[in-house]
């Protein structure tokens, strides 16, 4: 994930679709009340659940809260948003976001890829309220989950009936 090709919040941004499973809508939104950063410990409240990060996964929102993109325009003063925009007050839109990640790795597929796997991990309540999505929604990823694992079961017998 590390490239010369993604700026810092680029990254930060990556992380939180690829490792958590963030809409974009959802990443540009995030404030710093969302975020603390210490000398220990960074975590991201995603949805009801605060998760920490691991090095080196904590360091573009540690240069972002160092450094804030765009913090020395009049455009920003005090700016609470992580993903701070272009225009005054506002965070970046998250269509410039895509885009600027597009040139590393589809969005929508990272992030569908990621939930996939992560409705393995826990009961549906607990995934749902942990990542911020709709219970309904988690459960159409579990029963997809579990018809690719019972189409691959299948197929391996198919397989092996016919050799």
């Amino acid at each position: 994930m590390y490239t010369d090709e993604l700026t810092v919040r680029d990254r930060a941004a990556a992380i939180l679709v690829i490792v958590f499973a963030q809409q974009i809508e959802d990443v540009v939104e995030l404030t710093w009340d969302d975020v603390t950063v210490t000398d220990d410990d960074v975590t991201v409240r995603l949805g009801k659940t605060e998760f920490a990060l691991p090095s080196p996964l904590d360091e573009p929102f540690r240069h972002l809260a160092a450094e804030p993109d765009h913090d020395l325009t009049a455009s920003h003063p005090n700016s609470n948003w992580v993903f701070r925009g272009y225009s005054p007050g506002q965070h970046i839109h998250g269509s410039s976001l895509r885009e600027r990640l597009k040139v590393v790795f589809a969005t929508r597929a990272a992030r569908l890829g990621t939930l996939h796997e992560l409705t393995k991990l826990g009961p549906v309540p607990v995934s749902a309220d942990a990542l911020g999505y709709h219970p309904s929604t988690i459960e159409r990823h579990v029963v997809a989950a579990a018809t690719t694992y019972a189409e691959y079961i299948a197929a391996a017998r198919d397989q092996r009936m016919t050799s």
